[in-house]
């Protein structure tokens, strides 16, 4: 079974991520991350890095929770570091500097980016968060896509793979052929009209709630002096990746 991507488990901890108003945070960690993506020095990008592992420890979300989850990035950009080098001439295969220094540029930027997300979304409950972006004026419409998403997606990956242990208990084998092609091409159809008939029982569910197209909860927001302080530091530190 997949499990699901709890980025919030660690949402009742206390440090000085936790206790920060969610607008501001969002707001400072997102400027941020346009910063340290936005560099183009190699020496600024690793600063980025740094900094992004210092905001990490000091939100205490586990390093080894974070370490789970972005190893897949980092193996989505590796193939950046190790192939843009390789420069071949006359049949021989040498380093090329540039290409180094591009492929560091990408990965660093890319954990940098991947690693803030953590601090920024996971030291607040996911409702808080959205009721933050609300409050931002994020289209109510994105944010509830946000939430049905994030909600469903794992039960969608959950009833393939029901469907999957199906067809392979009447001794279908996943093989290089066309009948495979055809088998799978047939479960995803079937995924759709089942994903097609949930949302509607959840919708007809919904309504019949009271639902009028409207999230609520995640509480109010007032901001404080330190939440200022906090925020102006990080965009501070987001301007000075460029003056520098």
């Amino acid at each position: 079974m997949i499990g699901h991507i709890e980025i919030d488990r660690y949402h009742a901890l206390r440090s000085p991520l936790h206790n920060w108003d969610s607008r501001a945070k969002l707001v400072s960690i997102l400027t941020l991350i346009f910063s340290i993506v936005l560099v183009y020095d190699l020496r600024m990008a690793v600063m980025g890095l740094l900094a992004a592992i210092v905001i990490l420890l000091l939100s205490r979300i586990p390093v080894r929770f974070v370490l789970t989850h972005i190893k897949w990035v980092f193996l989505f950009v590796s193939p950046f570091l190790f192939i843009l080098p390789l420069e071949i001439t006359d049949g021989r295969i040498g380093i090329d500097p540039y290409g180094l220094w591009y492929g560091s540029l990408i990965t660093l930027k890319a954990l940098s980016a991947v690693i803030l997300i953590f601090p920024m979304v996971g030291t607040a409950r996911f409702d808080v968060t959205l009721k933050a972006l609300i409050d931002l004026k994020v289209p109510n419409k994105l944010v509830q896509m946000l939430v049905f998403t994030f909600r469903y997606i794992f039960v969608f990956f959950e009833e393939f793979q029901r469907i999957v242990r199906s067809i392979e208990s009447r001794c279908f084998e996943l093989k290089t052929r066309i009948y495979t092609i055809k088998t799978l091409g047939k479960a995803i159809g079937m995924l759709f009209v089942k994903s097609y008939e949930r949302a509607e029982r959840v919708y007809n569910a919904m309504i019949s709630r009271g639902y009028d197209g409207v999230l609520r909860g995640g509480g109010e927001f007032k901001m404080q002096r330190i939440d200022w302080v906090k925020s102006l530091l990080i965009i501070v530190l987001a301007v000075g990746l460029h003056i520098l």
